[in-house]
């Protein structure tokens, strides 16, 4: 009986330090697991745009396709996106709001991702600065942007998706870290069109 009293308490032990772990690693970085199924999601996205099917290049993709590829060099994103911001979207990325253009048409584009789950792709976007570059890649054109400013807002405050007189971006997570009280809103407007460096085959 001591025997199995000390294998339970052992198993106890180990998996109290593997909780803990996991907790530490979450507010220090990510969530580890879900990251795990991010990367794998990510490396799907990546084939998929390396052949993407006509509807991407016309413009007119499907939930779940592959759209793009994020850069946000001043935190060190470099993420495919996926078209659609729902709980499965978001596991394998950025997220583009379907109800919005798409970068590189008229209006405001808008693209959401985790800050502390699922590789956590936006998880520092709070930190951007006025002047830093964004750009995203399709398959038809990288699109090259500068972030105007930083807005907290209330997670029902649609506001932000509005069209100005100008072709924008619009970022946007949790606010603050581990609540989903607040978004953290990115703007950043369009300056200047190059060549795409998808790789197409």
């Amino acid at each position: 009986m001591p025997a199995v009293l000390r294998f339970v308490a052992s198993v106890m032990v180990v998996s109290g330090v593997l909780l803990i772990a996991d907790a530490a690693a979450t507010l220090l970085w990510e969530e580890p697991v879900s990251a795990l199924v991010a990367e794998r999601q990510q490396s799907k996205l990546e084939e998929q745009l390396a052949e993407p099917p006509p509807r991407v290049l016309r413009k007119k993709p499907l939930p779940g396709d592959a759209i793009g590829r994020l850069g946000v060099p001043a935190i060190g994103v470099k993420d495919y996106v996926v078209e659609g911001t729902d709980t499965a979207n978001l596991r394998k990325g950025p997220g583009h709001y379907p109800d919005t253009p798409l970068p590189g048409e008229r209006g405001t584009a808008a693209i959401a991702g985790h800050r502390t789950t699922y590789g956590a792709p936006f998880r520092d976007i709070d930190k951007l600065e006025r002047g830093q570059v964004i750009w995203i890649d399709l398959p038809y054109g990288r699109y090259v942007y500068r972030v105007e400013r930083i807005k907290i807002v209330d997670d029902s405050d649609l506001s932000v998706l509005r069209k100005v007189r100008h072709d924008r971006l619009v970022l946007s997570a949790c606010h603050p870290l581990y609540s989903a009280a607040q978004r953290v809103i990115v703007f950043a407007r369009v300056v200047r069109r190059e060549p795409s460096r998808v790789r197409l085959t």
